[in-house]
């Protein structure tokens, strides 16, 4: 039988991508990390990790032993913490797992009103871009997932884990404030195909989202700046770089801008943003499903 802390051991080599940033989070030195390894995959009979200057990647045998790893390790902190709450204990922390913009716009109010009801419970907040996340939810290291899918992404496989719907985000195309497409009546991407446009690099999801669209219409667009960071995005168009389409939330925290924010007519884009955790989430992390409700 494996040995549950070897596999425990080995789900935190693979999130942190290196066994350096492993020994570092458990206070382990490097030398017994890898040594815990080696004996793992004695046990398994197999090579687990490429090993390399930069870290390490999973091999095939690794790559289908984590999600056991992490579902024997969620278990293991799901047992413990069912003891803990049957001796009334409450929580020591609470962590989340969010992608940039859902950090900026959604989570803020729901933490704050968290943290005013639950002084005593550390809350804990990741930046994950999706679909970054999952195995942590399977393996406790994150209470609560919040992440995202763009119109023709695939979803990960839940792997016994609860995804429900949070919200339904449209998106609005900006323009630098005063252009002169802002003044057409009825806007479509063909109209677009000339401007530079901002978004993120190739494989990023709001620029396959952008390529999607852009092929449906038959149009060729021109990316010239690429960044994912929609704050970068919002200055870049503010700076009469470009133009782009961003998350409605985004834009509802914004201030004066010298922008002009518009729908396409033949293009009217939206992300689905999920929440992901155990199927018996606990009271803590139900209460704040509950803040992060309807907006």
């Amino acid at each position: 039988m494996l040995d549950a802390h070897r596999l425990a051991l080995f789900a935190e080599v693979a999130h942190a991508g290196s066994i350096a940033g492993a020994a570092q989070a458990l206070s382990f030195t490097p030398s017994a990390v890898s040594q815990q390894l080696a004996k793992l995959e004695r046990d398994v009979g197999a090579p687990l990790l490429h090993r390399n200057p930069r870290g390490v990647t999973l091999t095939p045998a690794g790559a289908a032993l984590l999600s056991h790893a992490e579902t024997v390790v969620g278990e293991l902190r799901t047992a413990e913490r069912t003891v803990r709450a049957l001796l009334g204990e409450e929580p020591a922390q609470l962590t989340v797992g969010t992608f940039a913009s859902a950090g900026m716009t959604l989570v803020p109010a729901a933490l704050a009103g968290f943290r005013r009801d639950h002084p005593a419970v550390a809350l804990r907040l990741l930046d994950l871009e999706p679909p970054d996340g999952y195995g942590l939810v399977s393996s406790r290291d994150l209470d609560l997932l919040i992440t995202h899918r763009y119109p023709g992404a695939p979803l990960p496989d839940p792997s016994g884990l609860t995804r429900s719907l949070l919200r339904s985000e449209r998106f609005r195309l900006i323009l630098p404030e005063g252009h002169p497409k802002a003044r057409v009546r009825r806007l479509t991407l063909r109209a677009l195909a000339g401007e530079d446009w901002i978004s993120g690099s190739p494989g990023v999801p709001n620029r396959s989202c952008l390529d999607q669209l852009a092929g449906a219409a038959g149009v060729t667009l021109t990316v010239a700046y690429e960044t994912r960071d929609y704050q970068v995005i919002l200055a870049l168009v503010e700076a009469g770089l470009g133009v782009a389409f961003v998350p409605e939330s985004v834009l509802e925290r914004v201030g004066p801008a010298r922008i002009e924010v518009r729908d396409v007519a033949d293009a009217r884009p939206a992300r689905d943003v999920f929440l992901v955790h155990h199927r018996q989430p606990g009271r803590l992390v139900t209460e704040m499903i509950e803040r992060l409700g309807p907006q």
